[in-house]
C-alpha cells in the first residue's frame, strides 16, 4: 500500500467497495428486475469513469477504444439480465487498469530517479560573498562553491579544494572520483568530502546535466518499430472487432434465430477483444529497458535505438580513446651496444624537456625525475620528424627514422608495435625507445564477450598498419583497417554496412570527439567515456557515460532482453485472444472467461514487461 500513489489508493478503495457490494448483491434474495438497482450501485461505483470516458471520447470523434468496448459489453450484459457478470467484468477491468497504472508509474519513477541529478541551486560568488541562486542564472566565468553533500550544479574547473565525487547517477559506477585544483568537473555529480570552489565553463543550458535530462525526456518520443506496429495495429484492430461483434449479433439470428444467445456471444467477443495487453505492455518494456540502462550509466536515446542494438551483427571500434587509453607511455627501451637504458632515457628526456608533445611527456614520465633545464640548449624541432638539441655540449637527436636518415645515422631494421623514438648523440646511434598507447583494461573482456555472442569485431584507426595489427592481435579482433583519415572511416563503414544481413545492424563505438560523421552513419552510434563531452552526447544514439567498454555488452544484453520480452508479449497476447475470440464466437466461452482473456492476459503481459525494470 505504501508504494501506491494517492490516485491509485482511491482506485483501490473503489474496487474494494464495489467488490464487497457485489458479493452482498449476489447473496441478497432478490431476483428479476428488482435485482437491477442492487447491482447498479457497485456498477456505478466501479464503472462510472469508464462510461464517462466512453461518452466523452465519442463526442470528440474517438469511438473505438477500450472504454467504448467495456461500456458496450457491460451495458449490454445489464440489458440481457446478466447483472453479476456486468459488474464483475467492470470490476476486473478496473483491477487491470490499476495494475497497469502502477506498473507504468513504477517505470516512470525509475527514469525520474535519474532526474534527481538536476541541481536545485548554486552558491555563486557575488560582491565577495557566496549567495544561493538558480543554476540557470549563473554565467560562464562565475565562481561557485560546492559544499560536501551538494550536487555539482554546473560544469567547470576546480579553482581550490580537493574532494571525492559520487558519479553513480551519471556513470552507474560506485567508486568515487577524486578531483583537485585544475581538474574539470561536470554537473550532476555529488560532492562527498571537501569544499570546492569552481569556475563555471558552461551555462546551465549547455551543461552535462541539462543535456542528459533533455536526452532522457525525449527518449519516449523515438518509438521502436514494435511500438509503431502496435499503434497501427490498434487503430485497425478495434474497429474490426466491433464490426465483427455486430455481425455476430445480427447475422446468425437472422438465419437460426436465438437473438439473446447471439447478442450475449457478441458481448463476450467484445470483452475478449480489448487490446490493453499489447497497448500497455510493449511501450512499458521499452520504457523499462531505457530506465534500466540509464541506472547503469548507459543513455539510450529512444526505443528505436534499443531495438537496433539488439540486432547488432557488426561492432566497429575506433582505436585511440576507445580500445586504448589515449595516453602514450614508454613500453620498451632498447639501447645500442655499450649504452645503458638509464643513459638512453636520460638523453631523450633532456632533449625533449621543452616539448609539449604527448610523446615528449611520456619520455619525461619514464625518466622519473625533473630534467635539468641548464643541461639543454639550442632546441630545433622538425615537424613530423623530431628534434635536435645541445645536451651537455653534445648534439642529441630524438625522432623517427626520417630524422635519423637526414642526419646520416643508421638505424636497425626491427619492427616495433608502437611509436619509435630513435636517439643519436654526435652522429652515433644510442638506441630506440618504443612508446605505445596502452589497451584499456575493460577492452579484452568486452571484445571476448561480443565474440561469444556471435558479433563480428572490426577496428578502424588512423594509426600505422603495424600498430593497428598489434592492437588487433592483442584483442583478437576479426578485422583491422589502419591509416584511415576521417573520410576514409565513413567509406569503410559504408563497405561494412553492405556486408551485414538485411535485418542486422552495425554499431560504431567511438569516443565521440572526432567520430561524429561515423557515429551518424552507423545503424547505432555508441559514444563512450562521454561524461562532459558535448560532441558525444549530440552525435551518438547510445552514450556510455564512463570508460568501461564492458557497458557496451551490458547495453546489448538489455536490448536483447527487451526485444525478447516484446516478442513474448505479442505472441502470448495475440495467441490467447485469438483462441478466446474463437471460443466466444462459438459460444464456448462465458463472460468470466472473457474477463481472463482481457484482464488476465494484460496483467501477465505487464508483469512480463516489468522484468525490464529490474534489468541489471
Amino acid at each position: 500500500m505504501s508504494s501506491l500513489t494517492k490516485k491509485e489508493k482511491k482506485a483501490l478503495a473503489r474496487i474494494l467497495a464495489a467488490g464487497a457490494l457485489l458479493i452482498a448483491a449476489v447473496l441478497l434474495p432478490v431476483e428479476g428486475l428488482w435485482a437491477l438497482p442492487v447491482f447498479l450501485i457497485p456498477y456505478a461505483i466501479v464503472g462510472w469513469d469508464v462510461l464517462w470516458k466512453a461518452v466523452r471520447n465519442i463526442a470528440n470523434g474517438q469511438v473505438f477504444d477500450e472504454n467504448f468496448l467495456m461500456a458496450l459489453a457491460t451495458v449490454g450484459a445489464l440489458v440481457l439480465g446478466e447483472y453479476a457478470e456486468a459488474v464483475g467484468v467492470m470490476l476486473f477491468y478496473q483491477v487491470g487498469e490499476l495494475f497497469q497504472t502502477h506498473a507504468v508509474g513504477k517505470s516512470r519513477q525509475s527514469i525520474a530517479q535519474l532526474m534527481d541529478i538536476r541541481p536545485d541551486s548554486a552558491n555563486v560568488l557575488r560582491d565577495g560573498a557566496f549567495v544561493e541562486t538558480d543554476p540557470e542564472e549563473v554565467a560562464v566565468g562565475d565562481v561557485i562553491q560546492v559544499k560536501p553533500g551538494e550536487k555539482v550544479p554546473l560544469d567547470g574547473r576546480v579553482l581550490t579544494g580537493t574532494s571525492t565525487l559520487d558519479t553513480a547517477a551519471l556513470t552507474g559506477e560506485s567508486v568515487p572520483r577524486t578531483v583537485r585544483e585544475g581538474d574539470e568537473i561536470v554537473s550532476g555529480c555529488v560532492n562527498l568530502s571537501g569544499l570546492l570552489t569552481v569556475e563555471v565553463t558552461k551555462p546551465f543550458g549547455e551543461s552535462t546535466v541539462a543535456k542528459i535530462l533533455e536526452l532522457v525526456e525525449n527518449a519516449a518520443s523515438k518509438k521502436a518499430a514494435a511500438e509503431n506496429f502496435i499503434t497501427r495495429f490498434a487503430r485497425w484492430y478495434t474497429p474490426a472487432v466491433v464490426i465483427g461483434a455486430v455481425c455476430l449479433a445480427v447475422i446468425p439470428p437472422l438465419i437460426v434465430g436465438g437473438w439473446a444467445n447471439w447478442v450475449r456471444r457478441a458481448l463476450i467477443f467484445l470483452v475478449i477483444s480489448c487490446p490493453c495487453a499489447l497497448v500497455i505492455s510493449i511501450p512499458l518494456a521499452f520504457f523499462g529497458g531505457i530506465g534500466g540502462a540509464s541506472r547503469q550509466g548507459i543513455l539510450v536515446k529512444g526505443g528505436n535505438y534499443l531495438e537496433k542494438l539488439a540486432k547488432v551483427e557488426l561492432a566497429v571500434f575506433d582505436k585511440t580513446g576507445t580500445l586504448t587509453r589515449g595516453e602514450f607511455e614508454v613500453s620498451g627501451v632498447w639501447p645500442a651496444a655499450g649504452v645503458t637504458e638509464a643513459e638512453l632515457l636520460e638523453q631523450a628526456a633532456l632533449a625533449e624537456q621543452y616539448s609539449g608533445h604527448p610523446i615528449a611527456q611520456s619520455l619525461l614520465r619514464a625518466y622519473g625525475r625533473p630534467a635539468d633545464p641548464a643541461r639543454t640548449a639550442e632546441v630545433s624541432e622538425t615537424a613530423g620528424q623530431g628534434l635536435t638539441a645541445q645536451v651537455d655540449g653534445h648534439t642529441v637527436a630524438a625522432g623517427n627514422g626520417k630524422l635519423m636518415a637526414a642526419l646520416g645515422v643508421t638505424v636497425p631494421g626491427q619492427e616495433d608495435a608502437g611509436t619509435v623514438v630513435h636517439v643519436a648523440r654526435d652522429g652515433q646511434y644510442l638506441g630506440r625507445i618504443v612508446i605505445s598507447d596502452g589497451i584499456k583494461p575493460s577492452a579484452p573482456g568486452a571484445i571476448a564477450a561480443l565474440k561469444e555472442r556471435g558479433i563480428r569485431t572490426v577496428m578502424l584507426t588512423g594509426d600505422t598498419e603495424r600498430v593497428g595489427r598489434a592492437v588487433g592481435a592483442d584483442l583478437g579482433l576479426d578485422e583491422v583497417h589502419a591509416q584511415l583519415l576521417p573520410g576514409d572511416k565513413v567509406d569503410a563503414v559504408e563497405a561494412l554496412l553492405a556486408k551485414k544481413s538485411p535485418k542486422g545492424a552495425l554499431a560504431y563505438v567511438g569516443d565521440g570527439v572526432n567520430d561524429a560523421p561515423v557515429l551518424s552513419r552507423a545503424d547505432v552510434g555508441v559514444a563512450m567515456g562521454a561524461m562532459g563531452s558535448d560532441a558525444a552526447l549530440e552525435a551518438a544514439d547510445v552514450v556510455l557515460m564512463d570508460d568501461d567498454l564492458g557497458k557496451l555488452v551490458t547495453a546489448m544484453d538489455v536490448a536483447k532482453k527487451c526485444s525478447r520480452i516484446v516478442v513474448e508479449n505479442i505472441v502470448f497476447a495475440l495467441g490467447v485472444k485469438g483462441l478466446f475470440l474463437l471460443l466466444g464466437a462459438l459460444g464456448m466461452a462465458n463472460m468470466w472467461e472473457a474477463v481472463f482473456a482481457d484482464v488476465g492476459v494484460a496483467v501477465i503481459a505487464i508483469l512480463n514487461a516489468g522484468r525490464m525494470l529490474r534489468s541489471k
